[in-house]
């Protein structure tokens, strides 16, 4: 069973996850390039974290930044890689959205990397109904980034 679990940066498990992600990011993109948040990064007001649990397993975790009124940016999203390449990666996209829709974002974005390390997230998120878009929110041109866009339609949740 899936669960998710708001805000838990202090588990090992989850810290531990992080901490790799942030330093395979920064590893994987050229300076100036890397657009990664560390713990503190993630704790800010204006950005909500997840962690999903598949059991007592952790599965992954993924974060939404508040950008504008009903424009919302992924950030963080990883999967342990003793789930990666099995289809789970979409789990926590779907989290990520159903948690937009009830904040009312109508709009979301990502920045990931261009090269071939980030092929794996931008095929994941084309497959999500991403779009290519123009830098949005502090980002600017970077030939090693890629913006993706996507319209999500909030339901009104009396009807």
């Amino acid at each position: 069973m899936l669960t998710s679990i708001e805000g838990n940066f202090d588990h090992p498990e989850v810290n531990q996850l992080l901490k790799k992600h942030f330093i395979e990011l920064r590893a994987a993109s050229p300076e100036g390039s890397a657009h990664v948040l560390d713990i503190p990064g993630l704790k800010v007001p204006s950005i909500k974290f997840w962690s999903l649990w598949e059991d007592d397993t952790l599965m992954g975790c993924g974060a939404l930044k508040f950008l504008e009124e009903g424009h919302g940016e992924f950030k963080s999203i990883r999967l342990h890689d003793n789930f990666r390449k099995k289809g789970n990666g979409i789990k926590i996209i779907n989290h990520l959205i159903v948690e937009a829709k009830k904040l009312n974002i109508k709009k979301l974005s990502i920045e990931t990397g261009a090269s071939d390390f980030f092929k794996p997230a931008r095929k994941l998120f084309k497959q999500c109904g991403f779009e290519p878009c123009k830098p949005f929110a502090h980002y600017k041109e970077d030939i090693n980034s890629v913006y993706l866009s996507k319209l999500i339609v909030t339901t009104d949740i009396n009807n």
